[in-house]
């Protein structure tokens, strides 16, 4: 049986600043995201997710809250962090907020843990960053040992031991799903392919280049034995129903969010961004038919089964920002599905 093609959205909630400097309020940007997650379910979509930031431009710090919250909005969206930082969270708590979140959604709940690509939580949860990659390994180890067996007993170089600890409550379903989150290093490839989870790759550069990471999955996966999970991809996202309405809509704001939210990326003139929203390039930001074409290409490439957009960047407008959800669920979710031959998702 062929695996649905899944497409979805997500958001780190972005508090861009206006031309006036005053960055957009955390209460409005809350009301944003569950309206998108709202729209995102009702116009049949399959994903929604929030990520973890603990700094001031950003409004999402625990993203379980904020998926409880659109728990009770929706009906039948999966509902993900995107993501988890692992490395600076207590990997008990975790499963017990997302069972919790998953009892509540009627079994919708997914995990995606990541190392962190900021590093913010950690001074401010006391840990010590050259214990970076210790801290996610370790937590990654006990996080799956408690969704494999209750009670747990796990011990560990990052927290106390457990000693046959209850954890409660368990998720509605069998088990959580767990995906990893990785922007490039091989060495979490290879770990996601060994440990049998699911990856997310967040497209940044240009796609082609993350061909090898994707074959390097694959291939680890088999050398441990395991069938390869399923694969995701991550990238920004804007449609309208013409291409050059879309860029000169998209441009200004999605400058600022690359000026402001990813000051690391350095400043964006146009020509860059055209270049980025070209037809091989890592940025979604055109016609319908052209994120069609592109999911596809990405797919022939990359072989992944999930797309997920990262929408309202830069501070664009909700009614743009719902309108382009509603383009992404209504004219190329059924295209993309179509073109691959995969079912609907449950």
């Amino acid at each position: 049986m062929s695996v649905p093609f899944e497409i979805g959205i997500f958001t780190f909630g972005e508090l861009t600043r206006d031309a006036h400097g005053q960055p957009i309020a955390p209460a409005q940007r809350l009301k944003d995201i569950l309206e998108w997650a709202r729209v995102a379910d009702q116009a049949g979509l399959d994903v929604f997710g929030v990520g973890e930031h603990h700094r001031e431009d950003f409004a999402v710090s625990s993203p379980q809250m904020v998926l409880a919250a659109a728990a009770a909005q929706t009906e039948r969206i999966r509902l993900t962090s995107t993501v988890t930082v692992l490395s600076s969270s207590d990997p008990v708590r975790i499963h017990e907020d997302f069972a919790t979140l998953d009892q509540l959604s009627g079994g919708r709940a997914e995990i995606t843990a990541g190392r962190g690509a900021y590093i913010e939580s950690f001074p401010l949860f006391g840990q010590d960053l050259e214990r970076y990659d210790e801290y996610f390994e370790d937590r990654l180890d006990l996080l799956l040992k408690i969704r494999a067996e209750n009670p747990v007993t796990w011990s560990g170089t990052t927290r106390p031991a457990l000693d046959g600890a209850g954890v409660w409550p368990r998720p509605l379903q069998d088990e959580l799903p767990v995906w990893l989150a990785v922007g490039g290093t091989p060495s979490s490839v290879v770990r996601g392919g060994v440990l049998g989870l699911p990856l997310y790759l967040a497209i940044l550069g240009e796609p082609a280049r993350f061909a090898p990471l994707a074959d390097l999955y694959r291939r680890a996966a088999a050398e441990a034995g395991r069938e390869p999970e399923r694969l995701g991809v991550t990238s920004h996202f804007y449609v309208e129903p013409t291409s050059q309405g879309a860029r000169d809509t998209f441009y200004p704001h999605y400058s600022q969010y690359i000026a402001q939210n990813m000051p690391r990326a350095g400043r964006l003139d146009r020509d860059g961004f055209e270049a980025w929203a070209g037809p091989q390039g890592a940025l979604f930001a055109g016609s319908p038919a052209e994120a069609v074409d592109k999911i596809l290409w990405e797919h022939e490439v990359l072989g992944h089964t999930r797309f997920l957009a990262q929408v309202g960047l830069g501070g664009i407008g909700q009614q743009e920002t719902l309108r382009s959800i509603e383009l992404l669920a209504t004219e190329v979710l059924p295209q993309v599905r179509e073109a691959i031959g995969t079912p609907a998702a449950a």
